[in-house]
């Protein structure tokens, strides 16, 4: 048979790898950062030291080639090791070097630029010497629909001027270039031909960041920028002109599924809170354990677990394979995402007001989770996507089977 739900010996190994890493290495050094909250000098010398310490293990830069310095590891290797690195910390990611919105850009520059851009922004990016971010969401449009973009890029010489606004570009403070997405074509034969896609030296002239934008859960580097006269030299566009787009799809597919699977960890990380506190906590004559409706909260989140790790796993199995991918991510965003903020929120509703505050990390989770259902696409926008598909699938072929997984059963 070909299936199988195993992972080959050494993707096994180099997970358990992940999880002492982060057990041994990140977990006191995000002790020491949230000790020092707001101390930058601490902060940056403990993901220094983390990320030397990646490298001591052989853990850094798994999702990128061995050309790169990456580990050469498949999305379907990824998603264990995402979820592993995210399980108890924020900062297991970036300390392997596969956060975002870095980890997309590197997949977007190795497949969409040049060897001379590759060079200048893809090498360092992978080396860990310079952040980048991704600017193509804009306050005055819907960014679930790129193609009504106003930021402008006009010919200019032999170059571009470009103006606009954006906002929420994560990491753009402290970047060290931009993937921009800007629209350059007047009256293009499809809506998605009309953008194109820059990389952008930072800081330039003309790119001015106008504030970080606070959210729920606080402060996190998620930018408002104004673009001003931003002078660009022509060879600063990746990719061809009009691939915007494209381009913006290709790399939030992977992205979505790289999301997900970091949630994954995040979501097993509540449950097991959840199940930790029922199995110790007495009231009204036993066991929260003990409670048909406690364990009701129990089993419904174990299911939407074991759901969201089966959905990501054959998502990214069909992207390991070259297969078209687009239903299985956007299924497998909607309910990781939805599912994600159910379990976090029921841990909160057994552990009660300890829940609530800041004593146990699961009030920051939820904060945090909450984006989960709209970033890299709203539920809506994926519901809409998921039904258009399933009606073509059925239309074209008699059969829901394409839209469903394409699966043999």
């Amino acid at each position: 048979m070909a299936i199988d739900f195993s992972f080959p010996e050494e993707v096994t190994f180099i997970v358990e790898r992940v999880r002492r890493f982060c057990d041994e290495v990140v977990a006191p050094a995000q002790q020491e950062i949230e000790a020092n909250e707001g101390d930058r000098k601490v902060l940056v010398r403990q993901i220094v030291a983390m990320r030397r310490a990646a490298k001591e293990w052989g853990l850094w830069l798994p999702h990128m080639p061995e050309a790169y310095g990456g580990m050469g590891l498949g999305h379907v290797a990824m998603a264990a090791v995402s979820a592993e690195a995210a399980k108890k910390s924020s900062f297991g990611p970036f300390a392997l070097n596969a956060q975002a919105p870095d980890e997309g850009n590197m997949h977007t520059l190795l497949h969409w630029a040049s060897p001379t851009q590759k060079k200048k922004y893809l090498e360092p990016l992978c080396e860990g010497t310079i952040r980048s971010c991704f600017a193509m969401t804009e306050p005055e449009v819907a960014g679930s629909d790129p193609t009504l973009i106003e930021t402008r890029a006009v010919q200019d010489g032999d170059g571009w001027l470009v103006n606009g606004h954006k906002w929420f570009i994560s990491g753009a403070r402290g970047a060290g270039f931009a993937i921009l997405i800007a629209r350059t074509e007047d009256d293009p034969e499809i809506p998605q031909a009309g953008n194109s896609a820059f990389l952008v030296d930072l800081p330039s002239e003309g790119w001015e960041i106008v504030r970080d934008v606070e959210t729920m859960s606080g402060a996190h580097n998620h930018c408002e920028i104004r673009i001003t006269n931003l002078r660009l030299p022509g060879d600063a566009l990746l990719g061809g002109r009009g691939q915007g787009h494209l381009l913006g799809q290709a790399r939030l597919g992977p992205a979505r599924l790289a999301h997900c699977m970091r949630w994954i960890g995040q979501a097993e990380t509540a449950l097991e809170m959840m199940v930790e506190r029922s199995l110790h906590r007495f009231a009204h004559g036993s066991l929260l354990a003990e409670k048909q409706g406690i364990q009701w909260m129990i089993a419904d989140s174990t299911m939407e677990l074991y759901q969201a790790k089966l959905m990501v796993l054959h998502a990214a199995y069909k992207i390991d394979r070259g297969l078209d991918f687009k239903s299985e991510v956007s299924m497998a965003k909607h309910f990781v995402a939805n599912a994600l903020n159910r379990i976090i929120d029921r841990a909160i509703q057994v552990h009660g007001a300890l829940g609530y505050s800041t004593d146990t990390p699961l009030a920051k989770m939820a904060t945090q989770a909450r984006w989960a259902r709209f970033a890299d696409g709203a539920d809506e926008v994926h519901q809409w996507r998921i039904a258009e598909r399933t009606i073509q699938a059925w239309t074209r072929s008699g059969s829901v089977k394409a839209a469903t997984g394409d699966l043999p059963v």
